[in-house]
C-alpha cells in the first residue's frame, strides 16, 4: 500500500461516518499552533509578522488537547511557529497519541536531534550501543551525545517515539542553495539531511513538505524529490506558494520585494505543477489524485478550507490558515458563523479578490477526498491511489548532487565572506572601497538575523 492501512482506514471511516451522518462540514486534519515564535524567517512565511504582538504567547497543554477533542480530526498537524520550541511538545505528543490522532510534527528540522537524543536517553540499554555506534559512524551523534545518553532519562516527562502513527513533517524547499536562500539561513539543508537520516535511522516515519514559488526551477524540484526519496522518506507534501496577505506585507515593508515577483498565480501553478500526476507515480506524494488534477490544470475544484481548520493562540482562525477575517472562541462557532460562500473561486471566477490565486493544498485537497465537485470514476481513483503499491525508493537519487550552497562555498554570503577575509589592498578589503564592504557587511547581518 501506498500508505500505512491503519492511517488510511481511520481517515476512511471519518469520511464515511459523517457522510451517513449527512454532516455538511466537518474537520479532517485539526492544523494546531500551539505558538507562533520561529528560529527562522522564512521568506513567504508571513506566521511570525502576522502574530508579531503575541509571539511570547503560547496555548496551554490542556487547551491544545481540548481543540483537538473539539474539532475530533483524525490527524493534527502541530505547526506555529517552530513546534519543536513549545515547551510541552512532548506531552502533546503523548496526548494526542492518548486520544488516537495521528500526528504530525511540521518542523524546520533545526531541533530534531536534539529531541531524537533525548529519545534514545530514555531507552538506552546495552542493547542501544549498536544503534549509537552507526549513528556515530554516520556522524549523526557525537562521542558527546552518546555520553549524556548513557546517563539515562533525566526526570518523568514523555519523549517524542517512533510510532506508525507520527511523522516528522519537514520542511524542505529545494536542495542547499534554494532552501538555504528560502529560509535565509546558511547551513539548514544539512541539518534537515542530518535529521532525516538520523530519523530513518531509528524507525521514525518522516515525510517533507515543500512550497513551489515563482522562481522555484521545476527541475530542482524533481531533483528534491529524487534525492529525498533515496533517503527512503515515507510522503511528501508539495503546494504552490500562495501571495497571502501577511505574507505580501512582509515581502514589501520588511525585505523591499514586490509579491509578484516571488508568489504563483493560478497560470503560473499549472505551469509548475503540470508534471504533478508523473510524480505521484514515481514519488509518495501525499493528497489525493483528484487534487493533483487541480493543480495541474485538468479540472476544478471549490474550496473545502473548514476542512483543515486553524487553532492558535486567538483561537479558531477564519476562514483558513492562510487569510484572517477573525478568530472564534469555538470550533462549531466558526464553521456556523463564517459566511463560506463569500470565500474561494467557483468555476474559475474568485468570489473573494484574495483568493484569486490560490490553489494551496489545505483549501482544496480535502475536496478531492471529500467528493466536492466529483467527477465519475474519483472515488476509484482516490482508492487506487491509496490502497495501490507505494513507489519504491528512488535509489538513482543519491547521485544527485544535493549540497550545492554553503558545502561547497558557494552559498549566500560567499562573497561578503571572502571580501571581509581579503587582505587589503583588494577591491573590499581594508584599502578598498569602504562602501562595497559595509554593504556585504549589511547582507551578512541581514542573513544571520532570526
Amino acid at each position: 500500500m501506498r500508505f500505512p492501512l491503519a492511517l488510511t482506514a481511520k481517515i476512511a471511516g471519518h469520511i464515511i461516518k459523517h457522510k451517513l451522518r449527512r454532516t455538511p462540514k466537518f474537520a479532517m486534519v485539526l492544523q494546531l499552533e500551539p505558538l507562533h515564535t520561529c528560529n527562522l524567517t522564512c521568506t513567504g512565511c508571513g506566521r511570525i509578522r502576522e502574530y508579531s504582538t503575541s509571539l511570547k504567547d503560547m496555548m496551554s497543554l490542556e487547551d491544545c488537547l481540548g481543540s483537538a477533542t473539539e474539532c475530533d480530526a483524525p490527524m493534527v498537524s502541530i505547526c506555529g511557529g517552530e513546534p519543536l520550541i513549545y515547551p510541552k511538545i512532548e506531552e502533546l505528543v503523548a496526548g494526542l497519541r492518548e486520544q488516537s490522532r495521528i500526528v504530525y510534527i511540521c518542523t524546520n528540522g533545526m531541533f530534531m536531534r536534539k529531541k531524537m537524543r533525548d529519545h534514545l536517553a530514555a531507552i538506552y540499554s546495552s542493547s542501544t550501543e549498536p544503534l549509537l555506534a552507526k549513528l556515530l559512524k554516520e556522524e549523526l551523534i557525537s562521542e558527546k551525545d552518546i555520553d549524556v545518553i548513557r546517563q539515562g532519562k533525566k526526570g518523568d516527562r514523555p519523549t517524542i517515539a517512533p510510532s506508525s502513527w507520527l511523522y516528522w513533517n519537514v520542511h524542505v524547499d529545494g536542495l542547499e542553495y534554494t532552501h538555504d536562500l528560502i529560509v535565509e539561513r546558511e547551513g539548514v539543508f544539512k541539518e534537515c539531511v542530518a535529521a532525516i537520516k538520523m530519523a530513518k535511522m531509528m524507525g521514525y516515519q518522516v515525510a517533507s513538505n515543500t512550497t513551489v514559488y515563482k522562481e522555484t526551477n521545476v527541475k530542482e524540484i524533481e531533483d528534491m524529490f529524487a534525492y529525498l526519496s533515496s533517503l527512503e522518506l515515507d510522503g511528501h507534501t508539495i503546494s504552490p506558494g500562495y501571495d497571502y496577505d501577511a505574507a505580501k506585507k512582509d515581502m514589501v515593508s520588511r525585505l523591499g520585494k514586490q509579491p509578484e515577483d516571488f508568489f504563483l498565480t493560478r497560470k503560473m501553478t499549472r505551469e509548475k505543477f503540470a508534471k504533478i500526476e508523473e510524480w505521484g507515480e514515481k514519488f509518495t506524494i501525499l493528497g489525493t489524485p483528484v487534487y493533483q488534477e487541480f493543480l495541474a490544470g485538468k479540472r476544478e475544484l471549490s474550496c473545502s478550507a473548514w476542512a483543515i481548520p486553524t487553532r492558535n493562540i486567538a483561537g479558531w482562525k477564519a476562514p483558513c490558515y492562510l487569510m484572517t477575517d477573525g478568530h472564534y472562541p469555538t470550533f462549531q462557532g466558526m464553521l456556523d458563523n463564517v459566511k463560506w460562500e463569500t470565500y474561494g473561486v467557483e468555476d474559475g471566477v474568485a468570489r473573494d479578490s484574495r483568493c484569486e490565486n490560490c490553489m494551496v493544498h489545505c483549501g482544496f485537497d480535502p475536496s478531492g477526498a471529500l467528493g466536492t465537485n466529483a467527477q465519475a470514476g474519483d472515488l476509484w481513483k482516490n482508492i487506487k491511489y491509496n490502497f495501490g503499491a507505494r513507489p519504491k525508493p528512488y535509489l538513482e537519487g543519491r547521485n544527485i548532487k544535493a549540497f550545492n550552497g554553503v558545502s561547497i562555498g558557494k552559498g549566500h554570503l560567499a562573497e561578503a565572506k571572502a571580501a571581509i577575509s581579503e587582505p587589503s589592498g583588494g577591491s573590499c578589503g581594508s584599502g578598498g572601497d569602504t562602501s562595497q564592504r559595509d554593504d556585504l557587511l549589511e547582507k551578512i547581518a541581514a542573513a544571520k538575523k532570526d
